[in-house]
């Protein structure tokens, strides 16, 4: 990414990444096969930048975490099980090895190797103190679960103000760009690390107690208002969770000096996001430190003192704010991670309407690729008899997305819709055709579909009468 154009807060980043930068720069100066690799993986990289520099990095991030290491940078689990953001740019693996290899990179590693071990070095103490504080606290033995892994990992390549963490099944990551000025608000990023780890730490507990949790739906109604990412509004253990993470975390916030007032405002701005079981966790664990039992016992006794009335009629008392911060901690399930698999397959199996409940779903909750949804969408229209819903959603499909298989696809379909008119808008279609070729001049079926599509107008296949057993 940095040698393709990622520049994002380069003047207050690590001397490191300028060090690399550089590194890599001279390598490229004097090998004319690792400058081609560079323009075919920057060519590639710019066709699939996302829509900000923080959802570019994110989604990179997430393609880095299921890549297995150097020289060939292989995804280490199927495409259908690997994070949705990721999926799209998959293929950045293969340019990235000839680029790995070409411009001479794990020399640059080996140089940096000390560097990097000092990074680690410097988490060391307060990262284990952290960790130490928070089980304490919370009155945990230490271990974590049997299972289940949480990892920080750190570079020095990226944008210092961002943190990236996310939660894979039962691994827990946190990316973290440390900022060199020891000056910095939080130049370690430990609360966004520690805000990982309640996670870790809490998610399990949700888990356990599925059916306590499941009772508390009903206070999904009262933040359909809220300005949270949909997420929240549609699961309760995911509102739970994070409203006892939040309690805890300003709960313990600042110092036993620190005005009790500060924290109260602050529980009284998370239940203005939308996370309005804050207050009330906030009072349980208050009662929590005098009691002598750990969180993994008070937990149940906890949620099942929750009333469900005067929660909703405080939720109703809430002037909610405009907007709210994204989480940091990232969710992805693996049932949520092939849901359009599962969509694809309802819809190839003919049930149009099981595809479009959740594509529908997948596209309301943000999982994976919006403009894959909407091509599934658009499909079911087009099974549905319904041309002018389809055409919309292949328009949308295109905008959305940079998966050049929706891409090529989309416009094949409408170059055919356009063939099929009464009467036929055939140049229309022409440039529809010509447009899949473009998009899909690597996909063998699509570039066949957008070629015959060129040669001739497009005739739906017969259909097969039945046969007069009368004869």
């Amino acid at each position: 990414m940095n040698s393709c154009g990622y520049d994002v807060d380069l003047n207050i980043s690590d001397a490191q990444r300028l060090n690399v930068r550089a590194e890599v720069q001279r390598n490229l100066r004097n090998s004319e096969e690792a400058q081609v690799a560079l323009t075919t993986m920057c060519d590639w990289y710019l066709a699939h930048k996302g829509r900000d520099p923080q959802h570019d990095l994110s989604q990179f991030v997430s393609l880095a975490l299921y890549l297995q290491g150097p020289p060939h940078f292989l995804p280490r689990v199927k495409e259908d099980d690997m994070p949705p953001d990721a999926v799209p740019i998959a293929a950045f693996g293969a340019l990235l090895e000839r680029f790995y290899d070409k411009g001479s990179l794990h020399s640059i590693w080996e140089a940096h190797r000390a560097s990097y071990a000092a990074l680690v070095a410097r988490y060391h103490v307060p990262l284990q103190k952290m960790v130490f504080d928070t089980d304490i606290y919370l009155k945990l033995q230490s271990g974590g679960y049997l299972g289940r892994t949480f990892t920080v990992l750190l570079d020095s390549m990226g944008d210092p103000n961002e943190a990236n963490a996310r939660n894979y099944g039962t691994d827990y990551y946190v990316v973290v760009f440390p900022s060199p000025d020891p000056s910095a608000v939080d130049p370690l990023k430990m609360p966004q690390i520690r805000h990982t780890y309640l996670h870790y730490l809490l998610d399990p507990m949700a888990e356990k107690h599925f059916t306590a949790i499941k009772r508390l739906e009903p206070l999904l109604q009262s933040v359909k208002r809220a300005p949270l990412d949909e997420n929240f509004k549609t699961d309760i253990s995911l509102l739970v969770t994070e409203c006892l993470v939040r309690a805890i975390e300003i709960r313990t916030s600042g110092t036993k000096q620190t005005a009790e007032a500060m924290r109260l405002q602050a529980v009284d701005d998370a239940d203005k996001q939308g996370y309005i079981l804050t207050k009330y966790f906030y009072n349980a664990i208050v009662a929590f430190e005098k009691d002598p039992a750990g969180l993994r016992t008070a937990y149940s006794d906890i949620l099942y003192a929750i009333d469900i009335k005067q929660q909703q009629k405080e939720a109703s008392e809430v002037q909610f704010a405009r907007n709210t911060a994204p989480e940091l901690v990232q969710l992805s399930r693996l049932e949520d991670r092939r849901m359009l698999v599962t969509a694809e397959k309802r819809l190839a199996a003919g049930d149009p309407k099981g595809a479009q409940e959740l594509a529908q779903q997948a596209l309301d909750k943000k999982i994976g690729d919006e403009g894959r949804a909407l091509f599934i969408l658009a499909q079911v229209a087009v099974a549905n008899k319904n041309p002018d819903g389809a055409a919309a959603n292949f328009h949308k499909a295109i905008e959305a997305t940079k998966d050049p298989k929706v891409v090529a696809w989309s416009h094949v379909y409408l170059g055919r819709m356009l063939d099929m008119k009464d009467p036929p808008e055939r140049e229309a279609a022409m440039n529809e055709y010509r447009a899949a070729l473009s998009a899909g001049a690597e996909l063998p079926e699509a570039k066949a579909a957008a070629e015959r599509g060129l040669q001739a107008a497009y005739e739906p296949p017969a259909r097969v009468k039945p046969q007069d057993t009368a004869k």
